[in-house]
C-alpha cells in the first residue's frame, strides 16, 4: 500500500550536483521522518540524512553536512535531497526510506539513532548516484 519512489540520481564529475526525489504515497500519517541511505558496493547501508514532516528538523551524517540539503515540497508529498561538491565517495545506491515511528528527529539522543535501518518499515528501490571524472 505505502509506496516510495526515488527518482534523479545519474552520473556527475566530482563537484558536480544533483538533485534526488522521493515521492511517497499510500500512507495515512501527519507524523513521520523520511531518511535517505545510500549503500556502495560491498558496504553496508548508512544514513545520509532524514527530515521530519510534522517539524521539520532536518539531520545530516557528518560525512554529507555542508554539501546535501533535505526538503519537502509545500504538500509533503516529495522529498529531496539536494547533493551538491558530489565526490567520487559519494557514489551509492541511494534509498528513501519511511520511519513512521519517529515523530521528530529531535526526539532521539544520539546521532545514530536516526538511522536504525529497522525502523524504517518502507523503502523505495534505489536510484543509482556515480561521481567520477
Amino acid at each position: 500500500q505505502v509506496r516510495l519512489v526515488e527518482s534523479g540520481g545519474g552520473s556527475v564529475q566530482p563537484g558536480g550536483s544533483l538533485r534526488l526525489s522521493c515521492v511517497a504515497s499510500g500512507h495515512a500519517l501527519d507524523s513521520y521522518t523520511i531518511g535517505w541511505f545510500r549503500q556502495a558496493p560491498g558496504k553496508e547501508r548508512e544514513g545520509v540524512s532524514c527530515i521530519s514532516i510534522r517539524d521539520g528538523v532536518t539531520k545530516y551524517a557528518d560525512s554529507v553536512k555542508g554539501r546535501f540539503a533535505i526538503s519537502t515540497d509545500n504538500n509533503k508529498s516529495t522529498v529531496y535531497l539536494q547533493m551538491n561538491t558530489l565526490k567520487p565517495e559519494d557514489t551509492a545506491v541511494y534509498y528513501c526510506a519511511l520511519n513512521p515511528y519517529l515523530d521528530s528527529a529531535d526526539d532521539v539522543d544520539e546521532p545514530d539513532e536516526l538511522f536504525i535501518v529497522d525502523e524504517y518499515d518502507y523503502w523505495g528501490q534505489g536510484t543509482q548516484v556515480t561521481v567520477s571524472s
